[in-house]
């Protein structure tokens, strides 16, 4: 089956190449991404996934024209769903990048930008009865700066530690920071739960601004289990009662095991239901 991409507006067959080898977004990760979940031709979450997403094109001082504006990526966005037959569940990557040029390119700087959708399995009512088994990545630290929070296009470490997780048959790995405490998972912010209380690990710490980490701590503010943002290290994480994960394409998915403990998922279950209630 044919499948399609938007390059720059374009809606061109996904096997075309549209890239060069003097792509400043291919050669140096110069630029920003979304994965942003579709759910009947709708994106979810929106607002916070554009907010994220020009933060970081503002940070990363790209010049915009007037006609790149969340509206149009919107619309964009759910053409290509069409497009696809991927309106009804799909996983949409947005990545916008610098152009062809030198590091020190005076060329206006004008952003390019990409946009895939894929068919998911539509969102379970409940939470997978499946827990994650976890693994930690030793090899590679995620630095604390103005940029910790982007969803970068430079993704070695989270690929390595990913490609680590795979090798060692664990679903996935956590990465420690620059000071040796816990940031996030390879694809995911983190979440603890000790004696009914919830952490996790506050932005300065330098882990991705999660959309759906953003939408746990501002909607739970007022529900029986606020959230507090809290430095953790991994002795912390591992002691906990129960541990989740959290990004956009999954929403929550609960922890089995780490090392040789074993967790529970009661709240995180709770906070599913919460989740998947917004959802729909």
């Amino acid at each position: 089956m044919t499948s399609y991409i938007n390059f720059n507006g374009k809606i061109l067959r996904s096997a075309r190449p549209v890239v060069h080898a003097d792509n400043r977004g291919f050669r140096y990760g110069d630029g920003v991404f979304e994965t942003i979940r579709v759910i009947k031709s709708r994106i979810i979450f929106a607002d916070y996934h554009f907010e994220r997403l020009f933060s970081g094109i503002k940070l990363l001082q790209f010049d915009l024209p007037a006609s790149f504006t969340e509206s149009k990526l919107s619309h964009e966005i759910e053409s290509l769903c069409k497009k696809n037959k991927d309106q009804l569940s799909a996983r949409v990557r947005l990545v916008v990048f610098r152009s062809d040029g030198a590091l020190s390119d005076p060329r206006p700087e004008h952003p390019d930008y990409i946009i895939q959708s894929a068919s998911l399995a539509p969102i379970s009512a409940e939470i997978k009865e499946k827990g994650l088994v976890l693994g930690l990545y030793p090899h590679g630290r995620k630095s604390i700066d103005i940029f910790s929070n982007l969803k970068s296009n430079n993704y070695l470490l989270y690929s390595m530690a990913a490609r680590y997780a795979k090798t060692h048959q664990y679903g996935d790995c956590l990465v420690l920071n620059s000071n040796g405490r816990v940031c996030e998972s390879t694809v995911a912010n983190i979440f603890c739960v000790k004696n009914k209380k919830i952490y996790t690990p506050p932005l300065s710490e330098g882990c991705v601004a999660g959309v759906i980490r953003r939408f746990l701590l501002e909607k739970t503010k007022n529900e029986t289990y606020p959230i507090e943002e809290k430095q953790m290290d991994f002795e912390f994480v591992e002691n906990s009662d129960e541990i989740f994960l959290t990004n956009a394409i999954n929403g929550i998915r609960w922890v089995d095991k780490l090392g040789e403990r074993q967790y529970n998922n009661s709240i995180a279950r709770q906070l599913y239901n919460l989740l998947t209630s917004k959802i729909f």
